[in-house]
C-alpha cells in the first residue's frame, strides 16, 4: 500500500515540471545567435583537429631550424629570436600549423633570452613531463600539431605566476589589424 502511494507521488512530482514547461519559448529563440552558436562550437573543434604529417612532409613545410625544435623538441640560443623585441598587439601562434597560443598583452620579459608569456590561450597548449636534464620540467606542446613550443615555469609574474619559456622559432607572430582612420 505505501509502496503504491510512494510510486504515485513520485509519478506525480516527476509530471508537474513537465507539463509546465512552455514550448512556445522554443519558437522565440533567435535563429541567428542559434546558428552562430552552433559556428562557433564547431569552428573551435575544428580549429583544434588534430594536424598529423610525416617527418619528411614537416621537413618540406618547416626551416631546418623550426623542425629542429618544433619535431625533434631542440631549444634554439637565447636571444637568437626577433619576437624577444616585439611589442605590438597581436597574436603569437604555432609556427607549425599556425593555431593562436598567446595573446600579445601576455608577454613580458623575463630576461632569460626566450619570448615568455604568463597565459596562454585556453586549450591551445598541451603539457607532458621532461627528464632530459635529469630532474622533471614540464614541456608544452601545440595541441593541433603536437608541436615542441618550450617549458613552463612557475616563477612567472602575476596573476598566473606562470613562465611560458617559448623557443621564437617555434612562434609566428600576426600583429592586430590596424585601424583604418577616416580621411
Amino acid at each position: 500500500m505505501y509502496k503504491r502511494t510512494f510510486l504515485n507521488a513520485l509519478a506525480g512530482l516527476v509530471a508537474v515540471p513537465l507539463t509546465a514547461l512552455d514550448y512556445r519559448s522554443i519558437d522565440t529563440v533567435d535563429s541567428t545567435d542559434l546558428r552562430q552558436s552552433i559556428a562557433s562550437g564547431l569552428a573551435e573543434e575544428f580549429l583544434l583537429e588534430k594536424i598529423k604529417f610525416t617527418n619528411a612532409e614537416w621537413k618540406n613545410l618547416l626551416t631546418p631550424q623550426q623542425y629542429k625544435v618544433l619535431r625533434k623538441e631542440a631549444t634554439e640560443r637565447p636571444f637568437s629570436s626577433d619576437l624577444n623585441d616585439e611589442n605590438r598587439d597581436g597574436t603569437y601562434a604555432c609556427a607549425g600549423c599556425d593555431l593562436p597560443l598567446f595573446n600579445a598583452n601576455a608577454k613580458y620579459d623575463s630576461g632569460t633570452g626566450w619570448p615568455s608569456f604568463f597565459k596562454a590561450i585556453p586549450n591551445h597548449i598541451g603539457t607532458s613531463t621532461d627528464f632530459k636534464l635529469i630532474f622533471p620540467r614540464t614541456e608544452y606542446h601545440c595541441v593541433r600539431c603536437g608541436g615542441h613550443q618550450g617549458h613552463l615555469f612557475k616563477d612567472g609574474p602575476q596573476p598566473t605566476g606562470l613562465r611560458y619559456c617559448n623557443n621564437g622559432v617555434a612562434l609566428k607572430f600576426h600583429a592586430a589589424a590596424e585601424s583604418i582612420s577616416s580621411v
